[in-house]
């Protein structure tokens, strides 16, 4: 079983950046997705950015501002925030799946990590 822990959410102010970081048990490039998601009170979770091997997937509302990494030796994937808005406040997920990338439905889940951009 995959287990999956994320660090690297803090309170920052609108146009800032932070790096989110996620360490996995386990994971082969080539047979798990690893994607981010977010949870903000009262919405559904929303499906952020995920990676496969080269391939990469970005929502709308983060594409431009986001970019996701993987380092497979140290088993851990990056999601880098830049010109955050106040809209990208919420609880990040790290996941991750056996399907494609993207994907709706993950097997494996982190804590998650409270992100807060505000002034």
């Amino acid at each position: 079983q995959v287990q999956l822990v994320e660090s690297g959410g803090g309170l920052v102010q609108p146009g800032g950046s932070l790096r989110l970081s996620c360490t996995a048990s386990e994971f082969s490039s080539d047979f798990y997705t690893i994607g981010w998601l977010r949870q903000v009170p009262g919405k559904d979770r929303e499906g952020v950015s995920c990676i496969r091997g080269s391939n990469t997937f970005y929502s709308d509302p983060v594409r431009g501002r986001f970019t996701i990494s993987r380092d497979n030796v140290k088993n851990m994937v990056y999601l880098q925030m830049n010109s955050l808005k106040p809209e990208d406040t919420g609880v990040y997920y790290c996941a991750a799946t056996r399907l494609g990338c993207p994907s709706y439905e993950y097997e494996y889940w982190g804590q998650g990590t409270q992100v807060t951009v505000s002034s």
